[in-house]
């Protein structure tokens, strides 16, 4: 998967500041131009991707499992409203790929309908079991759908066809339809092959499962990509939804406003973007008030490597 939903998340708990989130989802709901206004005291946090220094918001929008649906269902009205209030909150790197159902097409065309198409970070992946052309067809498949002649981040997904598809990629980069490459994944039994990948290999980006509940990545991917020079997108940052039920009616302890920490789902999302090789973590959700929410994790500060250790422990204790 290339993100990852807030699933068992109970809407509407635990999100802080609540009145000024209410106000941004009420008056984005609404249409007007609030949200805007309201982050505009503080910015989203920045990080540089490492091979170009480009500085990308650090909480980004990931498509799995949430913006599948097909054009014209229930769920299209909400997912509008997401996108909406995902670019007014200051948030750019939007992450989709082919195979994620509906959710590139869907995605593509609410963000031209809103014309904000062009301003988001468009992060894609060649995922195909197929040769060059299956991929290069999936390259402009993905392209026509944004209606954009240029994708920001191309990556093969879950390292299906790697050997095949990262030259594809490179030559794409070569020619001016892609400005980064990478590859992902995010299951724990790839993290050999996708460090050996890492090691060999010139890219931008690698993307890879790391959450509270899944440190695994932390051992020798995250390091490596430091060493590399390569961007770290982080996807499943909820553990598949099971961070949210670890915690469920627990309240976040007090000593998270030390890092202004005011949710759940900000604990979890502040704990992965302490950790210095992280350029960007792309939760997933259908959910406007649950997007407000976790657009509040780039907001403030972060946990230091102390603070983090006691994140750790206290998730372990429970």
């Amino acid at each position: 998967m290339g993100a990852e939903s807030s699933g068992g998340r109970p809407s509407g708990a635990g999100i802080g500041r609540r009145e000024v989130l209410k106000l941004g989802v009420g008056l984005a709901l609404a249409g007007h131009r609030g949200p805007r206004a309201l982050w505009a005291q503080e910015p989203q946090r920045t990080r540089p991707i490492p091979s170009s220094g480009e500085a990308v918001p650090v909480v980004g929008l990931g498509s799995a499992r949430t913006f599948s649906d097909r054009w014209g269902g229930v769920e299209t009205d909400a997912l509008r409203q997401v996108l909406r209030l995902f670019h007014a909150s200051g948030g750019r790197v939007f992450d989709t790929a082919p195979t994620y159902g509906g959710a590139e097409t869907v995605s593509g065309r609410l963000a031209q309908e809103l014309g904000v198409h062009r301003d988001l970070f468009f992060a894609t992946k060649i995922s195909t079991g197929g040769g060059v052309e299956a991929g290069l067809a999936q390259d402009r498949g993905s392209r026509e759908a944004w209606g954009r002649d240029r994708i920001d981040l191309n990556q093969v997904h879950n390292l299906r066809g790697v050997d095949i598809h990262l030259p594809t990629l490179r030559d794409a980069k070569a020619a001016g339809r892609v400005r980064y490459i990478g590859i992902t994944t995010s299951r724990i039994p790839q993290h050999d092959a996708t460090e050996a990948v890492l090691a060999r290999e010139e890219m931008d980006f690698v993307q890879l499962n790391y959450s509270l509940g899944e440190r695994q990545a932390a051992e020798r991917l995250l390091p490596l990509a430091q060493e590399r020079g390569v961007g770290v997108v982080v996807n499943e940052p909820f553990n598949g939804g099971r961070l949210f039920g670890a915690v469920r009616g627990r309240g976040v302890p007090d000593w998270a406003s030390e890092f202004d920490c005011h949710s759940w789902g900000q604990f979890f999302l502040k704990y992965i973007l302490g950790h210095p090789a992280v350029t960007v973590v792309i939760p997933a959700t259908g959910d406007p008030e649950h997007l407000v929410d976790n657009m509040g994790a780039g907001l403030g500060a972060l946990p230091d490597q102390g603070q983090r250790r006691r994140m750790e422990e206290y998730f372990d204790a429970l």
